[in-house]
């Protein structure tokens, strides 16, 4: 794309950003960076997405707090993770990580496995442990 067609249509929607990085030929054919707020159409759709991710963490969280899941579902929500992504970085099986989803077998997981849930969602392990209440707490 030609650097004077790069889109800047209105305010970017996706919170948190306020420009995007594009590369465009200039007046001389060669590449530069240029300086986006985003194509309208993009904004819209990276907000709806961002809304069910943060509905997934949400829900996430209620579970968690009503006892029907363990912390592991919620961090997993909060990184935007399946099981099986999980499970890959736990170096686990997929059915393992699904009985760690389960509250009553969290209870009784080593330190060491906590250490390593903990290490991966890039929390402590206290975090891991105490799911935040408030959802502006992330």
């Amino acid at each position: 794309m030609k650097k004077n067609e790069v889109p800047q249509d209105g305010d970017n929607l996706v919170k948190g950003e306020s420009n995007w990085l594009n590369y465009a030929v200039d007046q001389n054919g060669e590449y530069v960076q240029e300086i986006s707020v985003g194509w309208e159409p993009e904004n819209i759709a990276l907000e709806q997405a961002w809304e069910v991710v943060n509905e997934k963490v949400e829900e996430a969280r209620t579970k968690v707090l009503g006892g029907q899941l363990s912390p592991i579902a919620f961090y997993m929500e909060v990184n935007i993770m399946d099981i099986p992504l999980l499970a890959n970085y736990m170096d686990k099986y997929q059915w393992q990580v699904r009985r760690h989803l389960q509250p009553d077998i969290f209870k009784q997981l080593s330190e060491e496995t906590l250490d390593k849930y903990a290490y991966v969602f890039k929390i402590s392990r206290t975090e891991l442990m105490n799911v935040p209440t408030n959802k502006n707490t992330k």
